[in-house]
């Protein structure tokens, strides 16, 4: 009989399975390592793409408080959070939200998630406590969505504790909803990523939270308690291993501005064993319904897939994209989607720990994917523990590229062990153009090579100038906002879908851009990268090319094609009416 791999990963994931008692006596983290792949010549090709970061003369002076700064007495401490681009006012410009933690003994006068209104000026001004938003806790993830559908965006965090939604006022404000929409915990959880979605189809935004661990600061162990409190012969904080997992819930909106837990009844609940991080819902199948994809750390990753009555059935080992491509747990942790190939299809880009390669998986349209790193030579980095990324095209030639944040979770190491700093640099990969990458650093500006403790990280386009920009989060550290001071004439086009049979915000609509006789697919999302929300504007570099069709596949099964669109503006599509005007875009 052939063995397949997806056979081979199968056998690979029973495998796993029985080497739990083997894990408990290793390290608390995945032990999975890749050599790097051998790094070729530089091609010479000039970088158009130049990232600073102007944080500080935007007026993002807030620091991300984060557990300790010179050492983590526990692993909540250093998972961190995300952010989100968000046009809470809809006046066309992308505001920020940032999302905070605490410290263990006390919560110092910065601890707070941060929104920050755009003057549309390169400045910003914090309106955090105007918005209602100010909180203080250990908050993990955040995502986007009109869950009402009254066109303002909502948002939904996840804490350790307790998770919030907050619903847009349409006035400038946000209000706690959590109890009256029927989404309060029973008990303490650690909510990790979500992702708003109408799984169902009826037009109304549904969600998916993950969970990471089982945990609480009085029970805890410490550095150097047990074999899952050491890494590397050196005693740090203990997990995820040894801790029991979360487990993970799918919440059914009900139409009127509440939520039922469908977790048991749509097949979540199965799904166990896992440590819940980033989660990412879009169509990977192409069979019109959106399919839910978690990085798990530490344990195989799950990707739910749609069964269009109500379920799902967990496929993540049998599409290709749980175990490495050997068949082991990876610690997974960010994930981004895109088209990387231009075929058409989304793929899938998976961050993980130091020592281990970052995985790029090719889609094949039907939803069964192909580890392509070491192929696409992105497997040349290991050095860094990675979490936030973008498939995103950052120099506008029509070739999205790779784009990641790293930093370390043992800040403590690099004083034994100083070739695992914390704080360490972002990472550029630029596509080649022919299914192959060459990673940047210093080549693609300071924003870049600058060493900082990232986390999560949004790709948008604060300053309407026509490129991607990036929002990052510091851990006890102002943010990073690297605007993109992008040279050359390349073309692009912005896509902005507004649904009206679809839910609102047209989560899980998917575009089709044809330029050039080259197809490049992208998904409008709720989640990414690590725990935060990109640009909900899809961008599109097309390089030399004047004109481009669009196909938009909207998340209720309608499809509507755009023949020969205007290039270098903004074009805002709404559901059964074509082109509409944008608003507050000035280069339209």
């Amino acid at each position: 009989m052939t063995c397949t791999r997806r056979t081979f990963l199968r056998f690979s994931l029973v495998s796993a399975v029985s080497m739990t008692a083997k894990q408990a006596f290793a390290q608390g983290v995945a032990t999975h390592k890749a050599k790097p792949v051998v790094r070729h010549a530089p091609s010479g090709r000039p970088f158009n793409a130049h990232f600073v970061d102007v944080a500080a003369a935007a007026g993002l002076s807030a620091p991300t408080i984060y557990g300790g700064v010179e050492s983590k007495k526990y692993i909540l401490e250093s998972t961190g959070c995300g952010c989100a681009f968000i046009d809470y006012d809809n006046d066309g410009w992308l505001d920020i939200f940032l999302l905070c933690g605490t410290r263990i003994e006390a919560a110092p006068p910065a601890a707070t998630n941060r929104l920050y209104k755009n003057n549309r000026d390169g400045t910003f001004t914090d309106v955090t406590q105007k918005a209602g938003l100010h909180a203080i806790g250990w908050a993990s993830g955040v995502c986007v969505g009109d869950y009402n559908n009254d066109g303002f965006e909502d948002m939904f965090c996840t804490y350790f504790g307790q998770n919030i939604l907050y619903r847009n006022n349409g006035d400038g404000t946000f209000t706690d909803v959590t109890k009256a929409a029927g989404l309060l915990n029973d008990q303490p959880r650690w909510g990790a990523g979500c992702s708003f979605l109408d799984y169902n189809r009826d037009g109304h935004l549904d969600l998916f939270v993950s969970n990471y661990v089982r945990f609480s600061i009085e029970h805890a162990p410490v550095p150097g308690e047990n074999t899952n409190c050491n890494w590397k012969g050196i005693p740090v904080e203990c997990g995820p291993r040894g801790l029991p997992t979360g487990w993970h819930s799918l919440y059914r909106n009900n139409g009127d501005g509440t939520f039922s837990d469908v977790s048991q009844l749509a097949g979540i609940a199965r799904a166990t064993q896992c440590y819940g991080m980033t989660v990412v819902a879009a169509d990977l199948d192409e069979d019109g319904w959106p399919d839910i994809y978690v990085a798990c750390d530490s344990t195989p990753s799950l990707l739910f897939m749609n069964n269009h009555d109500g379920t799902f059935r967990e496929e993540g080992v049998l599409r290709g994209v749980a175990l490495s491509d050997d068949g082991e747990e990876q610690a997974g942790m960010g994930v981004a989607i895109g088209d990387y190939d231009l075929d058409g299809h989304l793929d899938l880009f998976k961050t993980h720990f130091a020592d281990d390669a970052n995985v790029l998986y090719h889609n094949d349209g039907k939803g069964a994917f192909d580890d392509v790193t070491r192929a696409s030579r992105v497997g040349v980095e290991t050095r860094y523990v990675c979490w936030g990324a973008g498939i995103v095209d950052l120099d506008n030639d029509g070739c999205p590229d790779l784009f990641m944040v790293t930093g370390n979770v043992y800040p403590e190491v690099e004083r034994k062990l100083p070739q695992y700093q914390n704080k360490t640099p972002r990472a550029v990969f630029r596509n080649l153009g022919n299914s192959t990458f060459e990673e940047l650093i210093d080549a693609a500006g300071p924003g870049v090579a600058e060493e900082h403790c990232s986390r999560g990280c949004a790709f948008g386009d604060f300053d309407n100038d026509g490129d991607v920009d990036i929002l990052i989060v510091n851990l006890n550290e102002t943010p990073s906002l690297l605007r993109n001071d992008l040279i050359g004439n390349q073309n692009w086009v912005k896509v902005k879908l507004e649904g009206v049979k679809s839910n609102r915000s047209a989560i899980g609509a998917r575009v089709l851009a044809h330029y050039g006789g080259k197809t490049q697919a992208q998904s409008v999302l709720s989640q990414c990268s690590f725990y935060s929300c990109n640009d909900p504007r899809l961008h599109f570099g097309l390089g030399t090319h004047t004109t481009v069709d669009l196909e938009v596949r909207w998340p209720n099964g309608m499809v509507e094609v755009f023949k020969r669109m205007p290039v270098n503006r903004l074009v805002t599509l709404r559901e059964g009416a074509g082109m509409v005007q944008n608003r507050g875009w000035l280069k339209s």
